[in-house]
Protein backbone atom coordinates (compact mmCIF):
# COMPACT_ATOMS: atom_id res chain seq x y z
CA UNK A 1 0.00 0.00 0.00
CA UNK A 2 1.17 3.44 -0.80
CA UNK A 3 -0.90 5.80 1.20
CA UNK A 4 0.73 8.89 0.21
CA UNK A 5 2.40 9.21 -3.36
CA UNK A 6 0.46 11.98 -5.41
CA UNK A 7 -0.81 13.41 -2.06
CA UNK A 8 0.04 16.85 -1.36
CA UNK A 9 -0.62 16.73 2.64
CA UNK A 10 -0.11 14.61 4.52
CA UNK A 11 -2.47 11.35 4.97
CA UNK A 12 -4.70 11.50 8.13
CA UNK A 13 -4.68 7.93 10.06
CA UNK A 14 -7.29 7.74 12.68
CA UNK A 15 -7.97 5.13 15.74
CA UNK A 16 -11.39 4.00 16.32
CA UNK A 17 -11.72 2.92 19.71
CA UNK A 18 -12.21 5.68 22.17
CA UNK A 19 -10.96 8.26 19.46
CA UNK A 20 -13.86 7.97 16.57
CA UNK A 21 -16.32 7.22 18.61
CA UNK A 22 -16.56 7.47 22.93
CA UNK A 23 -17.16 3.40 23.49
CA UNK A 24 -14.35 0.60 22.65
CA UNK A 25 -15.91 -2.16 19.93
CA UNK A 26 -14.71 -5.30 21.95
CA UNK A 27 -16.84 -4.63 25.39
CA UNK A 28 -19.29 -3.33 22.66
CA UNK A 29 -19.49 -6.78 20.74
CA UNK A 30 -18.83 -8.68 24.16
CA UNK A 31 -22.61 -7.39 25.45
CA UNK A 32 -23.89 -7.06 21.82
CA UNK A 33 -23.33 -11.17 21.87
CA UNK A 34 -24.66 -10.97 25.76
CA UNK A 35 -27.97 -9.91 24.57
CA UNK A 36 -28.43 -11.63 20.95
CA UNK A 37 -26.72 -15.30 21.49
CA UNK A 38 -25.96 -15.44 25.55
CA UNK A 39 -24.65 -18.65 25.01
CA UNK A 40 -21.66 -17.77 22.46
CA UNK A 41 -19.72 -16.33 25.80
CA UNK A 42 -19.16 -19.42 26.77
CA UNK A 43 -16.48 -19.57 24.04
CA UNK A 44 -15.04 -16.16 25.81
CA UNK A 45 -12.25 -17.92 27.38
CA UNK A 46 -10.81 -20.29 24.76
CA UNK A 47 -11.09 -17.40 22.21
CA UNK A 48 -9.18 -15.44 24.83
CA UNK A 49 -6.68 -17.89 25.22
CA UNK A 50 -6.23 -17.97 21.14
CA UNK A 51 -5.03 -14.38 20.95
CA UNK A 52 -7.57 -11.07 20.95
CA UNK A 53 -7.07 -11.10 17.51
CA UNK A 54 -9.48 -14.31 17.71
CA UNK A 55 -11.57 -12.76 20.47
CA UNK A 56 -11.86 -9.73 18.54
CA UNK A 57 -13.41 -11.97 15.24
CA UNK A 58 -15.26 -14.20 17.05
CA UNK A 59 -17.32 -11.60 19.16
CA UNK A 60 -17.81 -9.48 15.72
CA UNK A 61 -19.64 -12.54 14.29
CA UNK A 62 -23.01 -13.37 14.05
CA UNK A 63 -24.49 -10.11 15.75
CA UNK A 64 -26.28 -7.48 14.12
CA UNK A 65 -24.40 -4.50 14.71
CA UNK A 66 -25.57 -0.86 13.86
CA UNK A 67 -22.57 1.55 13.13
CA UNK A 68 -25.56 4.37 13.12
CA UNK A 69 -26.19 4.04 16.65
CA UNK A 70 -22.98 4.29 17.85
CA UNK A 71 -21.88 7.14 20.00
CA UNK A 72 -19.45 8.99 17.49
CA UNK A 73 -17.41 12.44 19.16
CA UNK A 74 -18.57 15.09 16.76
CA UNK A 75 -16.00 17.42 17.46
CA UNK A 76 -13.69 14.77 15.45
CA UNK A 77 -16.32 13.95 12.87
CA UNK A 78 -15.87 17.84 12.16
CA UNK A 79 -12.16 18.23 11.72
CA UNK A 80 -12.24 15.35 9.20
CA UNK A 81 -15.20 16.56 7.23
CA UNK A 82 -12.80 19.79 7.04
CA UNK A 83 -10.09 17.61 5.93
CA UNK A 84 -11.40 15.87 3.69
CA UNK A 85 -12.72 18.30 1.78
CA UNK A 86 -9.70 19.91 1.72
CA UNK A 87 -8.72 16.65 -0.18
CA UNK A 88 -6.92 15.38 2.30
CA UNK A 89 -6.56 11.25 2.25
CA UNK A 90 -7.88 9.93 5.25
CA UNK A 91 -7.79 6.19 6.97
CA UNK A 92 -9.24 4.82 9.78
CA UNK A 93 -6.54 2.49 11.60
CA UNK A 94 -8.08 0.49 14.23
CA UNK A 95 -7.63 -2.57 16.31
CA UNK A 96 -11.14 -2.90 15.74
CA UNK A 97 -12.22 -6.69 13.80
CA UNK A 98 -12.41 -5.78 10.47
CA UNK A 99 -15.72 -6.62 9.78
CA UNK A 100 -17.04 -3.80 12.63
CA UNK A 101 -14.39 -1.13 10.72
CA UNK A 102 -16.07 -1.33 7.45
CA UNK A 103 -19.03 -1.37 8.43
CA UNK A 104 -18.10 2.41 10.50
CA UNK A 105 -16.36 3.05 7.67
CA UNK A 106 -19.10 2.71 5.29
CA UNK A 107 -21.73 4.03 7.20
CA UNK A 108 -19.71 7.59 7.52
CA UNK A 109 -18.33 7.50 4.25
CA UNK A 110 -15.50 10.09 5.05
CA UNK A 111 -12.31 7.49 4.70
CA UNK A 112 -10.59 6.25 1.48
CA UNK A 113 -9.20 3.32 3.36
CA UNK A 114 -9.43 1.17 6.02
CA UNK A 115 -6.67 -0.89 8.64
CA UNK A 116 -8.18 -3.33 11.05
CA UNK A 117 -7.35 -6.36 13.09
CA UNK A 118 -7.94 -9.82 11.23
CA UNK A 119 -8.59 -13.31 12.96
CA UNK A 120 -4.85 -13.46 13.29
CA UNK A 121 -3.24 -9.81 13.65
CA UNK A 122 -4.01 -7.91 16.63
CA UNK A 123 -3.45 -4.47 14.69
CA UNK A 124 -2.34 -2.02 17.63
CA UNK A 125 0.69 -0.20 18.98
CA UNK A 126 3.51 -1.01 16.94
CA UNK A 127 1.94 -3.80 14.15
CA UNK A 128 -0.15 -0.58 13.69
CA UNK A 129 2.86 1.99 13.71
CA UNK A 130 4.50 -0.74 11.14
CA UNK A 131 1.55 -1.12 8.85
CA UNK A 132 1.01 3.05 8.46
CA UNK A 133 5.15 3.38 8.18
CA UNK A 134 5.18 1.05 5.55
CA UNK A 135 3.24 3.25 3.17
CA UNK A 136 3.85 6.42 4.14
CA UNK A 137 7.53 6.84 4.23
CA UNK A 138 9.27 9.72 4.70
CA UNK A 139 6.39 12.12 4.24
CA UNK A 140 5.22 11.22 6.91
CA UNK A 141 1.43 10.94 8.29
CA UNK A 142 -0.93 12.70 10.86
CA UNK A 143 -2.83 10.73 13.73
CA UNK A 144 -5.62 10.65 15.57
CA UNK A 145 -5.79 8.82 19.26
CA UNK A 146 -6.37 8.33 22.85
CA UNK A 147 -4.42 5.91 24.75
CA UNK A 148 -1.24 4.46 25.85
CA UNK A 149 -1.40 1.60 22.85
CA UNK A 150 -1.13 5.10 20.35
CA UNK A 151 1.45 6.75 22.26
CA UNK A 152 4.01 5.09 19.82
CA UNK A 153 2.04 6.45 17.03
CA UNK A 154 1.90 9.81 18.33
CA UNK A 155 5.46 9.95 18.89
CA UNK A 156 5.85 9.39 15.16
CA UNK A 157 3.19 11.69 13.95
CA UNK A 158 4.06 14.78 12.53
CA UNK A 159 1.19 15.87 13.68
CA UNK A 160 -0.83 14.34 16.94
CA UNK A 161 -4.00 15.01 17.88
CA UNK A 162 -4.67 13.48 21.41
CA UNK A 163 -8.54 12.55 21.68
CA UNK A 164 -10.13 12.04 25.35
CA UNK A 165 -7.03 10.52 26.50
CA UNK A 166 -6.10 8.30 29.01
CA UNK A 167 -3.94 8.63 31.99
CA UNK A 168 -0.36 7.33 29.94
CA UNK A 169 -1.69 9.54 26.90
CA UNK A 170 -2.29 12.76 28.75
CA UNK A 171 0.75 12.51 30.71
CA UNK A 172 2.66 12.54 26.51
CA UNK A 173 -0.08 15.07 25.59
CA UNK A 174 1.44 17.16 28.51
CA UNK A 175 4.83 17.00 27.66
CA UNK A 176 4.19 16.92 24.08
CA UNK A 177 2.35 19.95 23.74
CA UNK A 178 0.14 17.88 20.85
CA UNK A 179 -3.46 18.89 20.02
CA UNK A 180 -5.96 17.72 22.48
CA UNK A 181 -9.44 17.23 22.33
CA UNK A 182 -11.09 17.13 25.11
CA UNK A 183 -13.64 14.15 26.64
CA UNK A 184 -16.31 16.33 28.26
CA UNK A 185 -18.49 15.70 31.13
CA UNK A 186 -17.93 14.57 34.18
CA UNK A 187 -16.85 11.17 35.35
CA UNK A 188 -18.30 10.89 38.30
CA UNK A 189 -21.53 12.85 37.61
CA UNK A 190 -21.84 10.38 34.77
CA UNK A 191 -21.23 7.43 37.07
CA UNK A 192 -23.55 8.41 39.53
CA UNK A 193 -26.38 8.69 36.61
CA UNK A 194 -25.32 5.41 35.91
CA UNK A 195 -26.48 4.41 39.60
CA UNK A 196 -29.95 6.18 39.39
CA UNK A 197 -30.23 6.70 43.24
CA UNK A 198 -33.14 8.80 42.36
CA UNK A 199 -34.53 5.00 41.90
CA UNK A 200 -33.61 4.18 45.63
CA UNK A 201 -36.33 5.84 46.63
CA UNK A 202 -38.56 2.68 45.33
CA UNK A 203 -36.11 0.63 48.47
CA UNK A 204 -38.30 2.87 51.22
CA UNK A 205 -40.62 -0.50 51.17
CA UNK A 206 -38.45 -1.75 53.11
CA UNK A 207 -40.12 0.22 56.02
CA UNK A 208 -43.49 -0.73 55.19
CA UNK A 209 -42.93 -3.39 58.28
CA UNK A 210 -41.92 -0.83 60.58
CA UNK A 211 -44.87 1.43 59.57
CA UNK A 212 -47.57 -1.18 59.70
CA UNK A 213 -46.36 -2.36 62.87
CA UNK A 214 -46.10 0.88 64.57
CA UNK A 215 -42.64 0.75 65.60
CA UNK A 216 -41.82 4.14 64.34
CA UNK A 217 -39.51 4.73 67.98
CA UNK A 218 -37.82 1.26 67.64
CA UNK A 219 -34.51 2.11 67.24
CA UNK A 220 -33.05 -1.43 66.67
CA UNK A 221 -35.68 -1.93 63.84
CA UNK A 222 -35.10 1.44 61.84
CA UNK A 223 -31.84 1.02 62.04
CA UNK A 224 -32.18 -2.65 60.98
CA UNK A 225 -34.29 -1.40 58.03
CA UNK A 226 -32.29 1.57 57.40
CA UNK A 227 -29.22 -1.06 56.51
CA UNK A 228 -31.70 -2.82 54.27
CA UNK A 229 -32.36 0.15 52.55
CA UNK A 230 -28.94 0.65 51.12
CA UNK A 231 -28.05 -2.68 50.85
CA UNK A 232 -31.02 -3.30 48.50
CA UNK A 233 -30.35 0.75 46.80
CA UNK A 234 -26.64 -0.56 46.00
CA UNK A 235 -27.53 -4.03 44.80
CA UNK A 236 -30.25 -2.00 42.38
CA UNK A 237 -27.83 0.48 41.12
CA UNK A 238 -25.28 -2.46 40.20
CA UNK A 239 -28.10 -4.16 38.57
CA UNK A 240 -29.43 -1.18 36.49
CA UNK A 241 -25.20 -0.31 35.29
CA UNK A 242 -25.39 -4.27 34.11
CA UNK A 243 -28.87 -3.96 32.50
CA UNK A 244 -27.89 -0.67 30.91
CA UNK A 245 -24.45 -2.57 29.59
CA UNK A 246 -26.37 -5.06 28.27
CA UNK A 247 -29.46 -2.76 26.51
CA UNK A 248 -27.07 -0.51 24.95
CA UNK A 249 -28.27 -1.03 21.31
CA UNK A 250 -32.23 -0.62 22.73
CA UNK A 251 -31.69 2.49 24.79
CA UNK A 252 -29.59 4.28 21.69
CA UNK A 253 -32.97 3.78 19.72
CA UNK A 254 -35.10 5.56 22.25
CA UNK A 255 -35.35 9.24 22.28
CA UNK A 256 -34.25 9.51 26.11
CA UNK A 257 -32.71 6.80 27.13
CA UNK A 258 -30.26 7.07 24.61
CA UNK A 259 -28.91 10.46 26.68
CA UNK A 260 -27.96 7.68 29.80
CA UNK A 261 -23.84 7.63 30.55
CA UNK A 262 -23.00 4.27 28.86
CA UNK A 263 -25.44 4.63 25.74
CA UNK A 264 -23.82 8.16 24.82
CA UNK A 265 -20.27 7.13 26.02
CA UNK A 266 -19.60 9.32 28.65
CA UNK A 267 -19.21 6.15 30.97
CA UNK A 268 -16.73 3.72 29.58
CA UNK A 269 -18.18 0.15 29.91
CA UNK A 270 -14.93 -1.06 32.43
CA UNK A 271 -15.29 1.57 34.26
CA UNK A 272 -19.50 0.34 34.55
CA UNK A 273 -17.89 -3.78 35.52
CA UNK A 274 -15.72 -2.22 38.12
CA UNK A 275 -18.73 0.21 39.75
CA UNK A 276 -20.73 -2.64 39.58
CA UNK A 277 -18.78 -5.16 41.27
CA UNK A 278 -17.87 -2.52 43.89
CA UNK A 279 -21.99 -1.97 44.35
CA UNK A 280 -22.68 -5.21 44.52
CA UNK A 281 -19.61 -6.12 47.50
CA UNK A 282 -20.90 -2.99 49.16
CA UNK A 283 -24.66 -4.76 49.33
CA UNK A 284 -23.43 -8.02 50.52
CA UNK A 285 -21.26 -6.35 53.35
CA UNK A 286 -24.07 -4.69 54.74
CA UNK A 287 -26.66 -8.01 53.88
CA UNK A 288 -24.31 -9.79 56.09
CA UNK A 289 -24.68 -7.47 59.02
CA UNK A 290 -28.31 -8.06 59.60
CA UNK A 291 -30.20 -11.84 60.25
CA UNK A 292 -29.66 -14.76 58.06
CA UNK A 293 -33.28 -14.46 56.86
CA UNK A 294 -32.37 -11.05 54.84
CA UNK A 295 -29.05 -12.29 53.19
CA UNK A 296 -31.22 -15.10 51.58
CA UNK A 297 -33.67 -12.68 50.17
CA UNK A 298 -30.97 -9.74 49.12
CA UNK A 299 -29.50 -13.24 47.53
CA UNK A 300 -32.66 -13.81 45.74
CA UNK A 301 -33.70 -10.39 44.50
CA UNK A 302 -30.23 -10.31 42.70
CA UNK A 303 -30.36 -13.20 41.39
CA UNK A 304 -33.65 -12.22 40.00
CA UNK A 305 -32.91 -9.05 39.06
CA UNK A 306 -29.75 -10.55 36.96
CA UNK A 307 -32.23 -12.85 35.27
CA UNK A 308 -34.39 -10.08 34.28
CA UNK A 309 -31.53 -8.13 33.32
CA UNK A 310 -30.17 -10.83 30.96
CA UNK A 311 -33.68 -12.55 29.50
CA UNK A 312 -36.80 -11.96 31.35
CA UNK A 313 -37.74 -8.62 30.38
CA UNK A 314 -37.73 -9.89 27.09
CA UNK A 315 -40.24 -12.23 27.66
CA UNK A 316 -44.13 -11.38 27.52
CA UNK A 317 -46.25 -11.20 30.73
CA UNK A 318 -43.34 -13.01 32.60
CA UNK A 319 -41.35 -9.41 32.66
CA UNK A 320 -44.03 -7.87 34.70
CA UNK A 321 -45.46 -10.58 36.79
CA UNK A 322 -41.25 -10.43 37.84
CA UNK A 323 -41.27 -6.66 38.38
CA UNK A 324 -44.02 -6.98 40.65
CA UNK A 325 -42.57 -9.74 42.74
CA UNK A 326 -39.21 -7.91 42.71
CA UNK A 327 -41.06 -4.76 44.58
CA UNK A 328 -42.78 -7.36 46.91
CA UNK A 329 -39.20 -8.80 47.55
CA UNK A 330 -38.36 -5.59 49.07
CA UNK A 331 -41.31 -5.68 51.38
CA UNK A 332 -40.28 -9.45 52.57
CA UNK A 333 -36.64 -8.00 52.64
CA UNK A 334 -37.95 -5.22 55.33
CA UNK A 335 -39.98 -8.20 57.06
CA UNK A 336 -36.60 -10.45 57.47
CA UNK A 337 -34.53 -7.28 58.87
CA UNK A 338 -36.83 -6.44 61.59
CA UNK A 339 -37.80 -9.65 62.20
CA UNK A 340 -41.96 -8.82 61.71
CA UNK A 341 -44.57 -10.87 60.50
CA UNK A 342 -45.87 -10.90 57.06
CA UNK A 343 -49.58 -10.04 56.20
CA UNK A 344 -51.48 -12.17 53.56
CA UNK A 345 -53.31 -8.23 53.20
CA UNK A 346 -50.03 -6.85 52.48
CA UNK A 347 -48.72 -9.30 50.07
CA UNK A 348 -52.10 -9.63 48.03
CA UNK A 349 -51.77 -5.56 48.19
CA UNK A 350 -48.70 -5.00 46.85
CA UNK A 351 -48.99 -7.59 44.25
CA UNK A 352 -51.98 -6.40 42.30
CA UNK A 353 -50.33 -2.61 42.94
CA UNK A 354 -47.20 -3.26 41.69
CA UNK A 355 -48.14 -5.48 38.78
CA UNK A 356 -50.30 -2.35 37.59
CA UNK A 357 -46.70 -0.11 38.34
CA UNK A 358 -45.16 -2.54 35.66
CA UNK A 359 -47.55 -2.47 33.14
CA UNK A 360 -47.43 1.41 32.79
CA UNK A 361 -43.77 1.18 32.94
CA UNK A 362 -44.30 -1.16 29.76
CA UNK A 363 -47.33 1.04 28.47
CA UNK A 364 -44.91 3.55 28.41
CA UNK A 365 -42.15 2.30 26.86
CA UNK A 366 -44.31 1.06 23.68
CA UNK A 367 -45.85 4.41 23.75
CA UNK A 368 -42.70 5.81 22.79
CA UNK A 369 -41.57 3.85 20.24
CA UNK A 370 -44.74 4.69 18.49
CA UNK A 371 -46.45 2.94 15.41
CA UNK A 372 -44.67 0.35 13.76
CA UNK A 373 -43.29 -0.92 17.36
CA UNK A 374 -41.53 -4.32 17.18
CA UNK A 375 -39.55 -7.04 19.44
CA UNK A 376 -36.54 -6.46 17.65
CA UNK A 377 -36.52 -3.16 18.10
CA UNK A 378 -38.11 -2.06 21.66
CA UNK A 379 -35.78 -4.99 22.96
CA UNK A 380 -39.26 -6.56 25.01
CA UNK A 381 -42.09 -9.02 24.25
CA UNK A 382 -44.68 -6.41 22.62
CA UNK A 383 -45.62 -4.50 19.75
CA UNK A 384 -47.96 -1.83 19.17
CA UNK A 385 -51.08 -4.11 18.64
CA UNK A 386 -50.73 -4.77 22.57
CA UNK A 387 -51.40 -1.43 23.96
CA UNK A 388 -54.80 -1.69 24.57
CA UNK A 389 -54.51 -4.96 26.21
CA UNK A 390 -51.60 -3.57 28.72
CA UNK A 391 -53.69 -0.74 29.44
CA UNK A 392 -57.09 -3.05 30.18
CA UNK A 393 -54.32 -5.26 32.20
CA UNK A 394 -52.79 -2.47 34.30
CA UNK A 395 -56.03 -0.74 35.15
CA UNK A 396 -58.10 -4.15 36.33
CA UNK A 397 -54.37 -4.96 38.43
CA UNK A 398 -55.08 -1.53 40.43
CA UNK A 399 -58.48 -2.20 40.99
CA UNK A 400 -57.61 -5.22 42.43
CA UNK A 401 -55.25 -3.57 44.58
CA UNK A 402 -57.94 -1.12 45.96
CA UNK A 403 -60.12 -4.19 46.33
CA UNK A 404 -57.92 -5.98 48.55
CA UNK A 405 -57.35 -2.99 50.89
CA UNK A 406 -60.99 -2.36 51.49
CA UNK A 407 -61.24 -5.71 52.20
CA UNK A 408 -58.73 -5.76 54.89
CA UNK A 409 -60.07 -2.46 56.43
CA UNK A 410 -63.63 -4.31 56.60
CA UNK A 411 -61.04 -7.35 58.24
CA UNK A 412 -60.91 -8.05 62.23
CA UNK A 413 -57.27 -7.25 62.49
CA UNK A 414 -57.73 -3.58 61.88
CA UNK A 415 -59.51 -3.47 64.67
CA UNK A 416 -56.58 -4.87 66.87
CA UNK A 417 -53.99 -2.15 64.90
CA UNK A 418 -55.81 1.28 65.33
CA UNK A 419 -57.57 2.77 67.46
CA UNK A 420 -60.21 4.55 64.76
CA UNK A 421 -60.79 2.11 62.19
CA UNK A 422 -62.92 3.93 60.13
CA UNK A 423 -60.06 6.99 59.41
CA UNK A 424 -58.47 4.39 57.04
CA UNK A 425 -61.15 3.79 54.77
CA UNK A 426 -60.26 7.51 53.07
CA UNK A 427 -57.08 5.38 51.56
CA UNK A 428 -59.12 3.60 49.44
CA UNK A 429 -60.38 6.78 47.15
CA UNK A 430 -57.20 8.34 47.63
CA UNK A 431 -55.54 4.88 46.17
CA UNK A 432 -58.14 4.89 43.41
CA UNK A 433 -57.31 8.64 42.39
CA UNK A 434 -53.54 7.47 42.23
CA UNK A 435 -54.60 4.32 39.90
CA UNK A 436 -56.73 6.15 37.11
CA UNK A 437 -54.25 9.52 37.05
CA UNK A 438 -51.60 7.68 36.90
CA UNK A 439 -52.94 5.57 33.75
CA UNK A 440 -54.51 8.27 32.28
CA UNK A 441 -51.69 10.21 32.18
CA UNK A 442 -49.81 7.31 30.57
CA UNK A 443 -52.41 6.81 27.82
CA UNK A 444 -52.25 10.96 27.13
CA UNK A 445 -48.09 9.68 26.53
CA UNK A 446 -47.81 12.04 29.88
CA UNK A 447 -46.25 9.71 31.75
CA UNK A 448 -42.06 9.21 33.10
CA UNK A 449 -41.16 5.58 31.85
CA UNK A 450 -40.84 4.72 35.34
CA UNK A 451 -44.30 5.94 37.53
CA UNK A 452 -42.88 5.64 40.90
CA UNK A 453 -40.58 8.12 39.91
CA UNK A 454 -43.46 9.98 38.39
CA UNK A 455 -45.39 10.03 41.77
CA UNK A 456 -42.72 11.12 43.99
CA UNK A 457 -42.09 13.99 41.75
CA UNK A 458 -45.82 14.25 40.92
CA UNK A 459 -46.93 17.19 43.34
CA UNK A 460 -50.78 15.71 42.98
CA UNK A 461 -49.34 12.32 44.06
CA UNK A 462 -47.13 13.62 46.94
CA UNK A 463 -50.43 15.69 48.38
CA UNK A 464 -52.18 12.14 48.16
CA UNK A 465 -49.90 10.28 49.92
CA UNK A 466 -49.46 12.87 52.57
CA UNK A 467 -52.79 13.10 53.34
CA UNK A 468 -53.12 9.24 53.21
CA UNK A 469 -50.26 9.33 55.40
CA UNK A 470 -52.19 11.87 57.91
CA UNK A 471 -54.98 9.70 57.92
CA UNK A 472 -52.78 6.40 58.96
CA UNK A 473 -51.59 8.20 61.78
CA UNK A 474 -55.06 9.69 63.14
CA UNK A 475 -56.12 5.86 62.69
CA UNK A 476 -53.58 4.62 64.74
CA UNK A 477 -53.38 7.42 67.52
CA UNK A 478 -56.10 9.14 67.92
Amino acid sequence: MDACVGQTDRPIFVDLDGTLIRSDLLWETLFLNARQSPARLLGVPGWLMAGKARLKAELAQGIDFDPALLPYREEVLEALRAARTSGRRIVLATGANERLAHAVADHLGLFDEVMASCDAVNLTSERKLERITAGCGVEGFDYFGNSHEDICLLEAAAEATVVAPDRAARRWQQGSGAELIEAGGSQARAALKAMRPHQWAKNVLVFVPVVLTHEFFNLSMVAAALIAFFAFSFAASAVYILNDLVDLTADRRHKTKRNRPFASGRLQIPDGLKLAGGLFAAALLLGLMLPLPFFGVLAGYLVATTAYSMFIKRMLLIDVLTLAGLYTTRIMAGVAATDVSVSFWLLAFSLFFFLSLALVKRYTELMDFGTGAERSKTGRGYVDADLETLAQAGMTSGFAAVMVLALYINSPEVLTHYNVPWLVWPLCPILLYIVVRIWVLARRGQMHDDPVVFMLQDWRSQLMIAIGGVMFLLAAYA
